[in-house]
Parts: structure tokens; sequence; C-alpha cells
């Protein structure tokens, strides 16, 4: 309110000449009184509004262009501008030049480059996470040893990523794994059904081709497998397994073909002898021939063989047995054939009884039977009776003799078969290295020839020592590596035990520690579940540790639980609490998340500092995350009802700022006023809009607010200036009535001058009064004391121009140079003033209205000066 001492004054008399120019650029003088009333009002207060337009319009032409909005930017004075131009700036590097110019200058443009800022580093932040995840996507497609979790990894850090410019790329990678996973499942599969296919085979009853050319297919397709691209997937175990299934099938192939070649020579026979008659066919020589051949297979087969053959033999004729000539008969008997008794023979003579006879009988059947041991046995029992002093007849003894001559000579057949069995069974027993059979197989295979061999002994005979020792050698060469396996698992379950025994002295020590106070649950639930695991992966002890130690460490172990468990339901309990806490949070509460938070840290410290079972732990800790994720969803549709409110409220503004828009240019003093404060009402009653457009809306809202002042201003102004024109007309009007008072000559007739007036408009406000009392006085004066009115006239001369002087210097309005002095003067009085009674709103119109009701003689300048004030006043809107 102090500006107009700080308003140049104008020139003094010497320099001033009737062309000096005052300030705002207006000519002194009269030239300076006409120009008030056409062109701008002293003191130029039509710069700043067009420099505004001025720098609009610049904004307009950038037509988007950053570099030249942020140089704009920087030298504008004007916040709106700024922020306007501030909109078009989108590079990082402009932003943090705006930003860093405007931190402490302009809050709004500042937070909007913060915001662009922030949302480019989050951008850049969520890039080298997607570039990580691309980078870790091509790792895992060059790594050999690709497993599902992996890529399961990979695709959780991609879900929380968000970078849609690397989207194609990643999915071509991750579409690249998962072919790979495809393979791999696909390797898998076909191991897993080849694997059945290969234990099928055992019970499949196939010939040797068939089988062999199954097993050959098998193998190849495992060949295949094993050099695939994703061989690396499969597991070991199938490997190994199929390889030791696929030896040992591809070694009982060997005797499959024996048997099946056995089969096919004994049913080649077999049906040669069914095509003879059977005269030509004698059943002694049936049997040799039978006997003869490779034996018959343990199966079905060999048994349904077996029985055509016997069946043969029975429905052939028996040969009748004669009995062997006396030494002094005349003529020589035809010798009788073994295995056919005469009846006289069945009858006990001269001291054989009949269990000799039934033994005889016996071995003759245990040697059609080819029994060779019980055949030896019977005769060994015949040995004895005969040692015991029994005598046989002739015929029982030639009998004997055929008999032991038939044992001697299938015991010969049978030592030579047995000892090519021997062979055959060294040759096996040597074969067994290089069969890389697993050690308890291999143990077993040992252990069965060793049986057979045993077995032949007890069938054909001893062995011969060549024999024997090259069959021990090559069992003991092959049974070494079994032998130093299971020393190896004897060395370990030996270690085992030691091991088991160093954790049951741990355990124990535990227990001292704990009951001597020192308890750190953490440590004790720690050591109990290494312990536990330690034990569970201990490995194999023998039977008579076992027993003891398992017993050890059961009760230590029950020792240290009893104690940890108390501890633990103590521990459960806080989580009961902590999740209850976590339930009971108000998702509506502002402090909700920080308070959950808070419980999220004391359940941290809770769980390491006790940790519970795995069990409990995780059913207690989805209970908490699924209270956690209540609480989050229920924010979350919180906030999605409130951006819906938002957003509902931005309509509502928008619609206000278009009704202001719409309103704006029909806007009046009158109604300007009402219709803004209603908008301002409605506008606070609405509620908040979405944040990113708070600052456009709001723009949007002022601007339309400054368009209606803006028109009730304009309207105002008009008003004011007309009002000013009327009150400039009256005053003329009057002053012309008060000199023509002074002026005898002057035309003086009252009807005139009060049709003059009442031609006039009439005025608003309080001016019409005052001019109008003042106008009364005057004319009643006209007809009364019109000497007593002009001496009253010409002594409030110098009162008007003392009041005028002070309105001009409160209006900061240029005097003149003839006034420079008196205002001078009159400048510090008018601070005194003002300092002490301060400025009050009016107090200038007040003061020009009590100036226009004073009845005063005024010259041109005067009249002039009076004119600028009321000109002042109207546009200011006083």
């Amino acid at each position: 309110m102090f500006e107009f001492l700080f308003k140049r004054q104008g020139g003094d008399k010497s320099t001033a000449g009737p062309d000096a120019a005052a300030p705002g650029g207006q000519p002194s003088g009269k030239a300076s009184g006409q120009g008030a009333s056409h062109g701008p009002a002293p003191g130029g207060q039509g710069g700043p509004n067009t420099s505004r337009e001025q720098q609009a319009e610049q904004l307009r032409q950038l037509n988007g262009d950053e570099a030249a909005a942020v140089e704009f930017l920087l030298r504008s004075e004007f916040s709106e501008l700024r922020l306007a131009a501030a909109e078009l700036v989108h590079s990082r590097e402009q932003l943090e030049r705006v930003h860093a110019a405007m931190r402490n200058t302009d809050r709004r443009v500042a937070k909007l480059t913060q915001s662009r800022l922030d949302a480019i580093r989050h951008h850049e932040a969520e890039l080298r996470r997607g570039q990580e995840a691309l980078a870790q996507a091509r790792a895992l497609l060059g790594d050999h040893l690709l497993t599902p979790n992996h890529v399961a990894e990979l695709d959780r850090k991609w879900a929380i990523t968000k970078a849609p410019e690397l989207a194609p790329e990643f999915d071509a990678v991750r579409a690249e794994l998962a072919q790979r996973l495809e393979a791999q499942v696909q390797l898998q599969r076909a191991m897993i059904d080849r694997l059945a296919a290969l234990r099928q085979l055992d019970g499949a009853g196939l010939d040797a081709g068939a089988l062999s050319e199954r097993l050959a297919s098998l193998q190849h397709e495992q060949e295949a497998a094993l050099v695939a691209p994703e061989h690396a997937s499969l597991p070991r175990a199938l490997v190994a397994e199929f390889a030791s299934e696929h030896a040992r099938l591809t070694a009982g192939l060997a005797t499959i073909e024996q048997d099946q070649a056995a089969l096919a020579a004994r049913e080649a026979a077999l049906n040669d002898w069914q095509g003879k008659p059977q005269a030509e066919l004698k059943p002694e020589q049936l049997r040799k021939d039978w006997n003869r051949l490779p034996a018959l297979p343990a199966n079905a087969a060999g048994a349904q063989l077996q029985q055509r053959f016997d069946a043969l033999l029975a429905a052939l004729p028996q040969e009748v047995r004669k009995p062997k000539p006396e030494p002094s008969a005349a003529k020589p008997a035809k010798p009788q054939q073994a295995g056919a008794p005469s009846a006289q023979d069945r009858k006990p003579a001269r001291g054989a009884d009949q269990q000799f006879i039934d033994n005889m009988d016996a071995l003759e059947a245990a040697l059609q039977q080819g029994s060779l041991h019980s055949a030896a046995e019977l005769d060994k029992a015949l040995k004895d009776s005969k040692d015991k002093g029994m005598r046989l007849s002739p015929a029982q003894a030639d009998r004997l003799g055929q008999l032991r001559a038939e044992l001697k000579r299938l015991s010969d057949w049978a030592r030579w078969g047995g000892n090519v069995s021997r062979e055959e069974l060294i040759k096996t027993v040597e074969a067994l290295p290089t069969q890389n059979l697993a050690m308890s197989e291999l143990a077993k295979k040992v252990g069965s020839m060793r049986d057979r061999w045993k077995a032949l002994d007890s069938l054909s005979g001893a062995a011969p020592r060549s024999l024997w020792e090259r069959f021990d050698a090559a069992c003991t060469a092959a049974y070494a590596p079994a032998a130093a396996h299971f020393r190896q698992l004897a060395d370990e379950r030996h270690a085992n035990a030691a091991r088991g025994q160093a954790l049951v002295e741990e355990a124990q020590a535990e227990i001292a520690r704990l009951q001597s106070g020192e308890a750190d649950w953490k440590h004790v639930s720690g050591t109990v579940q290494r312990l536990r695991m330690a034990w569970s992966h201990l490995g194999a002890i023998d039977r008579k540790d076992k027993k003891r130690l398992d017993q050890l460490f059961s009760e230590a172990l029950t020792t240290l639980q009893k104690p940890l468990e108390t501890q633990r339901q103590v521990e459960m309990g806080v989580r009961e609490q902590l999740i209850e806490e976590a339930q009971a949070l108000d998702p509506h509460d502002r402090h909700a998340v920080d308070l959950l938070r808070e419980l999220q840290h004391r359940w941290q410290e809770h769980a390491r500092a006790l940790p519970l079972e795995r069990k409990a732990e995780q059913a207690l800790w989805q209970r908490f995350r699924a209270a956690c994720d209540a609480l989050f969803a229920a924010r979350k549709e919180h906030v999605h009802a409130a951006d819906s409110e938002r957003r509902a409220h931005e309509a509502a503004k928008e619609a206000l700022c278009a009704r202001l828009e719409a309103a704006a240019p029909e806007a009046t003093p009158a109604t300007a006023g009402k219709l803004v404060r209603e908008a301002a009402a409605e506008w606070q009653a609405i509620g908040p809009v979405p944040r990113a457009h708070e600052a456009r809306i709001e723009k949007r809202y002022h601007a339309a607010v400054a368009q209606v002042q803006h028109h009730a201003d304009v309207a105002r102004r008009a008003a004011g200036l007309a009002l000013a024109g009327a009150v400039r007309d009256k005053l003329r009007l009057i002053q012309a009535l008060e000199n023509a008072l002074v002026n005898p000559d002057a035309h003086t007739h009252a009807a005139d001058w009060r049709q003059r007036w009442e031609a006039m408009l009439p005025l608003e406000g309080p001016y019409e009064s005052l001019l109008h009392a003042r106008f009364e006085a005057a004319l009643a004066a006209l007809d009364g004391e019109r000497a007593g009115y002009a001496r009253q006239l010409e002594a409030n001369r110098e009162r008007v121009q003392h009041e005028l002087l002070k309105l001009e210097i409160a209006a900061g309005i240029d005097s003149g140079p003839e006034f420079a002095r008196e205002r001078l003067k009159l400048q510090v009085e008018v601070l005194q003033n003002s300092l002490k009674s301060g400025q009050k709103p009016g107090a200038q119109g007040d003061a020009l209205r009590q100036l226009l009701s004073v009845p005063a003689l005024a010259d041109a300048r005067t009249e002039t000066r009076i004119e600028q004030l009321l000109m002042r006043q109207a546009k200011e809107g006083k």
C-alpha cells in the first residue's frame, strides 16, 4: 500500500514541458486528461496481462518441443504456464534439470517432475530385473543339467517383473526351456516303459530268437536314449537297473537256447519212434537212447515230452527175461535180459530172504529210472547183506551181477556226463567276473555253482582232483570282489556304529547342558533335528549293536524333546495370538499396514528364536499368511472402491468445470460471486480425484474460476466506467451550474438546469444522492442567496485542492509538476495517518465521494484531476 512512495515524481519545473511524459507513458497536462477517457489508465496497468498473453501464445507454439518447453519453463514467471510447459517434459535428463531448478521455486512443477523421475527409475529397476531373469533363462537353456525346479524358480522371478518390452524375447527362451523339459519327460517316460517291457520278457515265454531280437531292440533304444541331448535327466537308478536286468536276461538266453535245443532233439526222436511199428521198438533200447539225449528243461514242455515218452513205453510189449543155463547143463541156455527175473528168482532160495530180493528189485527199478545215487545205496545194502554170509542161488547171483554191471555202465556214463557238466560249470564260473553282476547276485551265483558241484558229486561220483582245483580257484577268483565288498560293508557297519555312539554321546551332552539351566531353545531344536537327520542317514549297523544304540538314542532324544515340546507349545500359543491380532486388524485403518508389518517382524523374531515342527510351523504360517492376505485383499478392494469413488469425483468435478466454463461468458459482477462461491462449496464437497489427474483437474477448475472472474471483472470494469462517465457528466453539469452562480453573465434559468439534470440517467449507489444534494443546493442558491453561495464556493476551492492532492497520493496518481512541493509535504502526513489508522477497505472511495459532495469552484485542471480519480476508481472496482 506504500507503492506511491516509490513512484517516480514528475520532473522539475525547469525540466518539465508541456509534452513531458507522466508515469505510465501518458503525456502530462491536458493531453493526460483527454487520454484518461480513451486509453489505458495512468500507471501502465495493462503491462502484466500483455506479458502473460504473450507467454501463453509462446507456450501454444511449442508443439511438443521438449527442449524449448524446458527453456520456456525456466524463464517464465507464471506458475500456471510453467506447469503446462512441464507437461511436455518426459526425458530423464530434462526432468532432472527442471526438478533441480524448480525444487525450491514451484512446488507443483517439482512434484510433477519428481513423480515422472520416480516412474522412470521404477521402470529401469523393473527392466534390470527383467534382464536378470532373461540372463538366467539363457543360462538355464545352456545348462545340460536342467531341472523343473530351476524353471519354476525362473517363472516366479519373471512373474513379479514388469518389463513388457522384454516379454517376446523371454517368451522365446521360455518356450525353448519348455521344449527341453518336455523332451526330458518323454525320455524319462520312455525309460520307464522300456524297463517295464524288459521286466515282462522274463515270463513272456518267448523263444530264443524272439527274445534275442527283443533284447537287441531294447538295447538299441537304450543306447539311443543315453546319447540323447537330455540324457543327463535320466534317473541313474533306472539306467543301472536296466543294465542289470538286460545282462541277466542275456545271460539266461544261452540256457533257453540249450533247453530249446534239448526239447527239439527229444521231440524229433519221439516223433521218429512214434512213426515206427511197435514191433521194431525195444523199451530198453528206447530208454538208453532217451537218456543219451540232452537233459529236459524243468518246465511244462519238458514234462509234456516226458509224459509222451512214458506213454510210448507203456504201449510197447514188455520183454521177458530168460534164465541163464546152469554150467552143468548140456545145452547152454539163452541169457535172460537184465531186469526180467523169473518167478523162480523171486522166491527165496538157500538163505536169500525177501528183503534181499526186494533190494534187488529196488536196484533194478532205480537203474531203469536212472537214479544212480539210489542204486548205489541199494548196491551197498546188498553187499552188506551178502557179506553177512547170505548165499545166493546161481540165478540170483547172475541177476545181481547183471545189475551191478548195468550200475557200473551207467555210473561210467554218469561220471563222464558229470565231468562234462563240471567243465561247463567251470566255464560258467570263469565267465562270472565279466558279467558285471551286483555283489549280492555274484555271491548267490557262486554259492549256487558250488551247490551244483556237490549235486554232481552225489549223482556222478567224486570229481577228479584237477577239476576240483580248477573249479575252486575259479570260484575263489569270481567271489573275490564280493568278498572285498562284504568286508567293506562290515567296515562301514563298524564305522556307522562308531558314529552312532558319537551321536548318542552328543545327545547326552546336550541333555547335561539343558539340565544345567543353559537352555538355548533354538540350539536345542537345531540339535534335535540335526541328530535325528544324522541318525536317519547313519547307514547299516550290525544287529548286535543296532538294538543297543537304538535304545540309547531313543531315550536321549525323548529326554531332549520333552522340555522342547513344552516350550514349543508356549511358542504355538504366541503364534496363535499373533494370528488373532492379524485377523483383528481393521483394513480401513490407515495404520493397518504398519501394524501388520510389526506383527510380521514379531513372527520372524519368534521363528528365529525357536523353530517349530515343520508341519506345525507350516500350518500356523499358512493361517498367518492367510490373515495377512485377507487384510491386503480388503485394502485392495477398498482401494478399488476408492479409485471408483475418485473417478466418480473426477467426473463430477469435470462437470462442474464444464458448467463454470459455460457460465463464464455470461458472468456479471452480481452473479459471479455467487457462482464462484457455490462452485467452491460444491468443489470442496465432491472429494478427492485420482492423483494422476489431480493437477490437471485443479488446473482446469482454477482456469474456469479465473475465466468467470475475468468476465465479471470485465463487466465490473465496464459498469464502473459507465458509472464514472455518468458521474463525470453530472459532476460537469454541477460544476457548470456553480460556475454560472459566480459568473453574472452566464445562463442562470433554473428550469433549464433542472431539465438538463432530469435528462441524465440516475446513478447507482451513493453518488446519486450526494450529487443530487449538491445540485439542489446550487439550484436553490440560484434563486436565493447567490452571493453567499458564491463565497462558499470560493472558500471551498482550497479545501478541495488539498483533499484532491491527498487522494492522488493515496491512489498513486501523478499530480503534475506544479504540485510537486505540496505533494512532497503531504506524503509524510499520509504515511503517518496510514501507520496510525491502517489501510481500511473502501476508504479511498469514501474520501472521493466526500470530495465530490463539497461544492467548490474548480478550474479545468482540477476537473481533469477529479475525472482521473473517477476513472481509476472505476477500473479498480472501488
